[in-house]
């Protein structure tokens, strides 16, 4: 069956025009003209992946994805933010560990296309790894630790992408906020720590024993 893809704008253009893009690559969207008509589909229709704007009103989208993850029911469905508003350091540290994948306005139909298949493709990674890890006997705990881990490495990474592109701090003689390369730079610290992290994982994961067969 063709993955449903949940498509959340407040401009009827933008969604009509990723619709099209969606059924062409044979994906089943549902558009939504909003946070709360988003809300309101999501009682009844539980899509594979949402595609939300964050720039929406009255509801926008940063409060649109609160609300869906604090219902039981929505709350591990992928999130592929999108917006022409430059995100700020300060939404990417709030918010990152909240969604799948981010990516700008005007985005190209390829661009998107890739950034949806990378989310599928990692969760049926991480599915394969942790029923792997399961038969292995490992704590449930460590296994929902190494997926998060997986998952915010590699949105954190986007999003520092995003925003050292956003803020121009690579550029030579540009004038960046000193709370925005703060922001960044912890960011990246995050970015670090989780590696480091995922590492120590993996080492642990290599030195469990093999199931013995019949056990």
């Amino acid at each position: 069956m063709n993955a449903t893809i949940l498509i959340v704008d407040d401009s009827p253009f933008i969604v009509d025009g990723l619709a099209a893009i969606l059924s062409r690559k044979e994906y089943t969207p549902v558009c939504a003209n909003g946070g709360e008509e988003c809300l309101t589909i999501l009682k009844t229709v539980i899509p594979d992946l949402i595609l939300l704007d964050i720039m929406m009103e009255p509801m926008d989208g940063w409060e649109t994805l609160e609300k869906i993850r604090e219902n039981p029911a929505t709350k591990d469905i992928p999130v592929l933010m999108f917006s022409a508003k430059k995100i700020t350091p300060a939404e990417a540290r709030e918010h990152s560990m909240s969604i799948d994948d981010f990516v700008s306005k005007p985005v190209s139909p390829s661009q998107l296309l890739e950034s949806i298949q990378r989310i599928f493709s990692r969760r049926n990674e991480l599915l394969l790894e942790r029923l792997a890890a399961q038969d292995k006997g490992i704590d449930a705990a460590m296994i929902d630790e190494y997926t998060a881990l997986r998952k915010n490495i590699e949105v954190d990474r986007n999003l520092l992408t995003v925003l050292r592109a956003s803020s121009g701090m690579d550029v030579p003689g540009r004038n960046v906020p000193h709370e925005d390369i703060d922001a960044i730079r912890n960011l990246e610290e995050k970015v670090s720590q989780e590696e480091q992290r995922l590492q120590e994982i993996h080492t642990l994961l290599e030195k469990m024993p093999e199931p013995i067969q019949g056990k």
